[in-house]
């Protein structure tokens, strides 16, 4: 049952990113910053937390879940470390994630040999 709710919320955040690409005039850039700072203020409002408890990874995965841990470690920074835990504490909650996709980028780029388009 885990899955099919993990497919459900995962889906309907990713249909959601879709009408507003389909029915806007919104960059996808911009519908990404949509989406990680809805993240943000879902977790700065306490619901994203129960949506994570309900959906596990189909909540975690997508750019809300990267908005909802940058609110949380600058949170928790914050209460650590007063003022300066703003500017330290997203950097500190997202570096693991970020620092994967670099290396599995690059890793990918080692093997498959990309070619630069026009």
């Amino acid at each position: 049952m885990d899955f099919v709710k993990a497919f459900i919320v995962g889906g309907l955040i990713c249909v959601a990113a879709q009408l507003l690409m389909e029915k806007t005039k919104l960059m996808p850039g911009r519908i990404m910053v949509i989406l990680v700072c809805t993240g943000a203020v879902l977790g700065a409002l306490q619901l994203y937390e129960p949506l994570l408890d309900f959906a596990g990874s189909g909540a975690s995965v997508p750019l809300t879940g990267f908005g909802y841990n940058l609110w949380k470690g600058i949170k928790e920074a914050v209460d650590q470390d007063g003022f300066i835990g703003l500017f330290r504490g997203g950097f500190q909650m997202a570096a693991v994630g970020t620092s994967a996709a670099l290396i599995y980028a690059y890793i990918a780029s080692l093997i498959f040999q990309p070619k630069m388009t026009k």
